[in-house]
């Protein structure tokens, strides 16, 4: 199943010949005479409304995707479309309360933010866990998925499909965030279109194996009749995913929690907007918004239609791995295997897009970090703009090689996407409670936002750890609902901290962020937008609800 046609080859050369050609003259045609830090790691001031919401998407949507939530739509149902669907509110209220924060206060990392807002100490605590994470969670995962996918489609081998992927990616991430910012929108294109032809394809295939013919609307239909079961997005206590996706958790609790923190904390998620005005990066977040609502079509659509399929007994061997066992993640390549010589190239250009946008998105970010907030803090205070950019490109290179070789041992997961979301929920309530915190309650102290810092994994480890340390005396919580619980936990203790120890007034301004409503008036297009886009949501939770 795992071959290729020379229509498929075909494509996917179109592809990669235009994704170079166009990075290549974005670079040389954006490119300024001296190269700044910030025009390198920014595009400060060049990317328009609809290249961030772009960049945004493609940094954001990779293999985990495609793979992964196909794989949780197979096991658990369209409720793992709350991740999508819920970030699409979630980027209305970054846009309007937190972007105009960091734009205001000319704030280009993270990193910076804590420093300004805290002191080095917890600035430099996250930037080293930030890449942590970014490294050996994030690049991994996606290379490894990727790789996966790749080699599950084609014939080419896994390891192939890793140095493959990471040489694509380090090339794309060399040219700066406006290479990356400019190519992501094609790379949205692709990725969409060829979902599309993957959602076709498995919606079709379904109607034929119940004798409706080739027909879209028929597939839908039967996915309501033979798996209604699949199509709540809250689930109930007695539903055996209950723990990965808790009920009402997902719309207020834990969920809010991870997608707040990844959408409105999270360097490369936040980097896309920061070189633009308030207004610019407001578009292309709704814009972003707009597209997540798109997401679970192409991604969460098809492994539903898979189980629905190996229900009836198709595809048997396929989502079995060597020792039989049954593997959710199997359903999208499965169904990229099944596409027509030329298509199999449309959906593996697709594929290839999302995975290497979101890893140039993430290495660009892992580069500006380290550059900006370790080596040019620690090691080379009066660092040229030309040495902070080489830098930025070594750490590229350094941070890909150590993930291509870590991204292997990654091959024992079940369902990777829900993997993924678990451990990087350890430091998300933290995350935000420092964040929040310092944006909105000018009392907090620097002593506060380092103890928020130092506890946010303890307590999290705690909450996962202690139900299996006593037995079953502590109650084992959802890992959303741990979230929920260490967020609060923290907010308290960090509270608690500042109003034992308070700051005086002297000691408050030389920590403080300028916030003031006038930032917070929004127009009446993103009124409108955002009106449009929370009426879908509303009306998509009625009706799966």
């Amino acid at each position: 199943m795992n071959t290729l046609q020379s229509a498929d080859y075909i494509v996917f050369l179109i592809y990669f010949v235009i994704v170079a050609s166009y990075g290549m003259y974005i670079y040389r045609s954006k490119k300024n005479a001296t190269t700044s830090s910030n025009d390198y790691f920014l595009a400060e001031g060049s990317l328009t409304w609809w290249a961030i919401g772009a960049s945004l998407i493609a940094s954001n949507i990779s293999a985990e995707h495609f793979i992964g939530m196909s794989g949780s739509g197979f096991a658990i149902g369209l409720a793992i479309a709350s991740y999508e669907w819920m970030s699409a509110a979630t980027l209305i209220v970054v846009a309007m309360f937190i972007l105009p924060v960091y734009l205001k206060n000319k704030i280009f990392t993270m990193p910076q933010f804590l420093a300004k807002r805290y002191n080095g100490t917890v600035s430099t605590i996250m930037a080293i866990i930030w890449l942590l994470i970014y490294v050996f969670v994030n690049l991994t995962s996606i290379i490894y998925l990727g790789a996966l996918a790749i080699s599950s489609i084609a014939p080419i081998s896994f390891q192939f499909c890793v140095i493959g992927l990471s040489l694509f990616s380090v090339i794309v991430t060399l040219g700066g965030m406006k290479v990356i910012g400019y190519t992501d929108m094609f790379q949205v294109i692709v990725l969409i279109l060829g979902g599309l032809v993957t959602t076709y394809l498995s919606l079709t295939l379904l109607s034929e194996q119940f004798g409706f013919g080739k027909d879209i609307l028929k597939g839908l239909s039967v996915i309501a009749d033979e798996a209604p079961g699949h199509l709540h997005m809250i689930l109930e206590k007695s539903n055996p995913h209950y723990a990965e996706l808790p009920g009402i958790s997902v719309l207020v609790g834990g969920m809010l929690i991870n997608n707040l923190a990844y959408w409105g904390c999270n360097q490369y998620i936040v980097q896309r907007a920061l070189g633009a005005d308030l207004k610019t990066a407001r578009k292309g977040i709704l814009f972003a918004a707009f597209l997540k609502l798109l997401v679970p079509i192409i991604a969460v659509l098809p492994g539903i239609a898979m189980y629905v399929m190996h229900q009836s007994g198709m595809f048997q061997q396929e989502m079995v791995d060597a020792a039989g066992v049954l593997k959710p993640d199997h359903a999208y390549p499965t169904l990229m295997n099944l596409l027509p010589a030329g298509l199999k190239g449309v959906a593996l250009a697709a594929l290839t897009a999302a995975i290497v946008a979101s890893l140039a998105g993430k290495a660009n970010s892992i580069s500006t970090i380290f550059s900006l907030d370790i080596y040019k803090k620690y090691f080379n205070r009066n660092a040229t703009e030309r040495k902070l950019v080489l830098t930025g490109r070594w750490c590229v290179v350094v941070a890909m090689f150590i993930a291509a070789l870590v991204a292997p041992a990654l091959k024992s997961l079940d369902q990777a996407y829900q993997f993924i979301q678990e451990y990087v929920g350890f430091f998300s309530p933290g995350v935000l409670a420092i964040f929040l915190l310092g944006m909105f309650w000018k009392k907090t102290t620097p002593t506060a936002g380092l103890a928020g810092a130092l506890l946010t994994v303890p307590i999290a480890a705690v909450l996962k750890f202690l139900p299996m340390w006593t037995n079953g005396a502590f109650p084992d919580y959802p890992f959303l609902d741990r979230m929920t619980i260490s967020f609060f936990i923290i907010v308290f203790l960090m509270v608690a901290i500042s109003l034992l120890n308070p700051q005086s007034e002297n000691q408050l301004e030389a920590h403080k962020i300028e916030v003031d409503k006038s930032m917070f008036k929004v127009s009446s297009e993103f009124i409108i937008g955002s009106f449009i886009i929370s009426g879908v949501l509303v009306a998509l939770y009625t009706v799966f609800w």
